[in-house]
């Protein structure tokens, strides 16, 4: 893997932007649980053209030098100071490194890209992911009814945010 791992998110987990190298890594996660519909999933090509746009972030997180998962921030540049979480993938769910993942993400976006708003939108059936972001302090805004096509069947996308002052008011600290 191209680059080293900085920024410790906890006593074990280190965040590390991306690099094309990465790319087989990412892809082949998104795969894994392309199948459980919880995450979406590209190919190589949407990844390149995206990585490549500076608009958009890629991160890598991991334990030294394994990756053990991915994030990918898009609207870096957004006059509106509003940065999507585009995707946040972890190898093992439920052994605490997304939430680890979303901690660190969190204070990036905040304290260091300055943003005012941080928004995604989750699978209405996922609840294992709303209830971290929960956690976080992201608060859910509404719901996209059957939004997106998946096989044969629709489903619902839950639209949640962190505005910068209740990520401030959770007492947060500049790393």
């Amino acid at each position: 893997m191209a680059g080293h791992f900085a920024a410790p998110i906890s006593h074990r987990t280190i965040l590390r932007r991306a690099s094309i190298q990465d790319l087989p890594f990412i892809v082949a996660l998104e795969q894994q649980f392309r199948g459980h519909d919880l995450v979406g999933a590209e190919d190589l090509a949407p990844h390149e053209q995206r990585m490549n746009d500076p608009d958009c972030q890629y991160w890598i997180a991991g334990h030294d030098d394994s990756p053990a998962g991915h994030v990918i921030l898009r609207g870096i540049q957004s006059v509106n100071c509003s940065v999507e979480l585009m995707r946040v993938v972890v190898s093992e769910p439920g052994q605490g490194l997304g939430r680890a993942v979303l901690d660190a993400i969190v204070t990036k976006v905040f304290d260091e890209l300055a943003a005012h708003r941080l928004w995604l939108d989750v699978f209405e059936h996922n609840a294992r992911a709303r209830h971290v972001y929960r956690s976080v302090g992201f608060v859910e805004e509404g719901v996209l009814r059957e939004c997106v096509k998946r096989q044969e069947q629709y489903a619902s996308l839950v639209v949640i945010s962190i505005l910068e002052d209740e990520y401030r008011a959770r007492g947060r600290k500049i790393q």
